[in-house]
């Protein structure tokens, strides 16, 4: 919310002040698509602790007027005909009832956590008195949530629901009529009762200090300074009056706008995600695609994962595999995940047979006849990938578009494997994650002879499926496959070092990552990383370029030798008990004694970040990835780069010196450079990044 906002609420506001004796009520209503977007992040990424005073007057201004609405005398109501999110779900707060149009496409609610930051128009203080101190922490302001209608209803965000945007502003005007009198929010009506009770209630006082203990286990000790924001400006605003509370609200806000951890994450959560859903990585010039039929071929976990998000999107599938029973197992997949989401009451019965009509399951190729895409996703073998695609290419549209799923292997070479040389311009790479159902994120790999009118129909693609795309150039292990390696190679490197397995693990944990990262080793399965770092080695001799092998490649080898290949075969560095993982095996003691000494966490932490970290700037330095947007949501979304940096790319761009707050790639090197000199040289950064950093230039974006 900017400075003209503000004037203008504040003189609109005083209009009404001015006029009251002629006002029966008050309709808050918008001409645009959306009801209202919220507060100006680029001018938030802007500011400095130089800025604290003047952001938190700012602040206070704008909330300063938005009491003023609250406390008008006759009753307001919100007039909801877009997204409401943030600012504009807090605008909606202030006034006593809120109608919503249901259109599944708006959403409503307060995102900022997010963003790493918390709601300081009011967010925090109102929804606390309207659901409760618990439920507005869980269920609203801790995980940023966004509401669709129905949701938003049943969770009580708004009161009423019309179907269409004509019938707004007559309801509005028509719930005026019926309540004259209700000018006050339930908090400001005598007798008021915070519901669940106060702080200092028995049942609450008994509860509250359990909260930062659980806040702490969801975040598994990582660092998300608006996340304990929330919970101090909650907790505390719910002992005093509204107003104080908005005040306590308003310096936890400025803290967090003014230092940089909400710097990054409003980087990649708002502007790299919009860039890339708007299409920055989509060639131009080329004309929408939609795919109608699709054929995947291969109905393993993967494929069958594929089919389901495409015939979800509505496209017509076609799921083959070399024995019919098989491809029927695969559509039984989809009917597996459909019945979980009626249990839920999240799909109706109608809805998902029309979702399982859609995909045909077989072993004839022929009946890819009129496919306008081809989806491959069989086994990581180039021989196989060119067998079943020449099976189908007689039989798909001779525009069709070919994708193969594959994580690891070169694009280019799997094209010179399809015969037929005029469907090269038509052969693309995607690499979709597992599960399929529940990975966001898909990587797009452009081979040598790759058009870009097949670029362009796979990124509409990947949207039309609703998942995010990023687009990569082809190399081994494209982008997200290959950095993910230096940090999973990295954690073994220090339990060869002798540094105490549980140490890595929380050091993994509380950095921001997902999971820990000898538990993700065995989740990927050492036999795959052996195969993967020998390819890697031929590949890099084959082109006549020195490889340089990573020391966790001879932990791999030492616990393959040791019969313990990862969670498949029931048994890595943690024990295994009928799929279940139990505690870090007894042995791995035996096979990597615990060095007496060990580093500072904070060592542990920025070893396999800065690894990431510098390898993500070699892709750049290569060509293979030419977009910080790319990076940032690739790493964040693709393999788990911690969301509270804001990604790969805004870790070194927006690194901070925590001893002398300086901010920028240059700190990052100096870091860098300090592990190079405790820990080895593959932590020196390349003269390329030197010279990036020495120019005053960021990545690209």
């Amino acid at each position: 919310m900017n400075e003209l906002y503000r004037e203008s609420m504040t003189a609109a506001v005083e209009r009404l002040y001015d006029e009251k004796d002629d006002i029966t009520g008050v309709v808050i209503a918008s001409a645009k698509k959306t009801f209202f977007a919220g507060g100006d992040l680029r001018l938030m990424t802007r500011t400095t602790r130089d800025d604290a005073a003047q952001v938190f007057a700012q602040c206070e201004a704008i909330k300063a007027a938005l009491r003023r609405l609250e406390l008008f005398p006759k009753p307001v109501v919100s007039a909801i005909n877009g997204a409401a999110l943030g600012g504009g779900y807090e605008i909606t707060l202030a006034t006593q009832h809120r109608i919503l149009v249901n259109d599944p496409k708006v959403k409503v609610g307060l995102p900022e956590a997010t963003l790493g930051l918390l709601p300081g128009g009011g967010g925090v203080t109102r929804t606390v008195r309207k659901f409760g101190l618990q439920s507005a922490l869980m269920d609203v302001l801790l995980q940023g949530t966004q509401f669709g209608p129905e949701a938003a209803l049943k969770k009580g965000l708004v009161d009423e629901l019309v179907e269409t945007r004509e019938e707004l502003i007559p309801a509005a005007k028509a719930w005026i009529k019926a309540n004259p009198d209700a000018s006050l929010s339930p908090w400001d009506a005598p007798g008021y009762k915070m519901p669940g009770g106060s702080p200092k209630s028995p049942a609450l006082a008994g509860f509250l200090p359990a909260f930062p203990a659980l806040l702490r286990k969801q975040l598994k000790g990582a660092d998300y300074p608006a996340q304990r924001a929330i919970l101090s400006a909650a907790v505390e605003g719910a002992q005093v009056d509204l107003d104080t509370a908005s005040r306590i609200e308003s310096r936890y806000l400025t803290n967090l706008v003014v230092n940089q951890s909400s710097k990054n994450m409003i980087q990649a959560f708002f502007f790299d995600l919009q860039a890339i859903n708007s299409g920055s990585l989509r060639p131009q010039g080329i004309e929408p695609y939609k795919a109608q039929k699709v054929g995947v071929l291969g109905a393993g976990m993967m494929g069958a994962g594929i089919a389901y998000v495409c015939a979800r999107a509505g496209m017509q599938v076609v799921l083959k595999d070399v024995a019919l029973e098989n491809a029927e197992k695969g559509k039984a997949y989809s009917q597996g995940i459909n019945e979980k989401a009626i249990s839920r009451g999240k799909l109706t019965e109608d809805k998902s047979q029309e979702l399982l009509d859609r995909i045909t399951p077989t072993a004839d190729p022929a009946d890819l006849a009129g496919c306008d895409l081809v989806i491959e996703a069989v086994f990581e073998d180039p021989a196989l990938k060119a067998k079943v695609f020449a099976e189908i290419l007689p039989h798909v549209n001779p525009d069709a578009l070919l994708c193969s799923n594959t994580s690891t292997l070169p694009i280019t070479s799997l094209a010179e494997g399809i015969e037929d040389e005029a469907k090269r311009p038509s052969f693309i790479g995607l690499h979709f994650f597992s599960p399929v159902d529940k990975m966001p994120l898909v990587e797009i790999i452009s081979g040598k002879e790759t058009s870009d009118e097949a670029l362009a129909k796979a990124y509409d693609v990947v949207q039309q499926i609703r998942k995010t795309p990023i687009v990569v150039n082809d190399s081994r292990g494209f982008y997200t496959s290959r950095v993910i390696g230096f940090m999973v190679n990295e954690g073994m490197a220090m339990l060869a070092e002798g540094v105490a397995p549980y140490s890595i693990e929380r050091a993994t944990t509380s950095a921001g990552y997902p999971a820990p990262v000898l538990q993700l080793s065995d989740e990927l399965n050492l036999e795959l990383m052996a195969k993967i770092a020998k390819a890697s080695k031929e590949g890099e001799e084959a082109a006549g370029r020195p490889y340089a092998e990573h020391p966790g490649t001879a932990v791999v080898s030492k616990m393959l030798e040791a019969g313990r290949a990862g969670r498949l075969r029931g048994a890595g560095f943690y024990d295994y008990e009928d799929g279940k993982r139990g505690s870090i095996w007894a042995g791995l003691a035996d096979l990597f004694p615990v060095a007496e000494e060990q580093p500072p966490i904070e060592d542990i932490r920025d070893r396999m970040l800065v690894a990431e970290a510098l390898e993500t700037a070699k892709t750049f330095e290569e060509g293979v990835i030419t977009s910080a947007a790319a990076a940032n949501i690739g790493s964040i979304m693709g393999i788990g780069f911690p969301p509270n940096t804001g990604g790969a790319a805004q870790f070194m761009t927006g690194y901070q010196n925590k001893a002398t707050g300086e901010v920028g790639l240059s700190a990052f090197l100096a870091r860098a450079d300090e592990l190079a000199e405790k820990y080895g040289e593959r932590f020196q950064p390349t003269p390329w990044l030197r010279e990036l950093a020495a120019s005053g230039k960021g990545f690209p974006a």
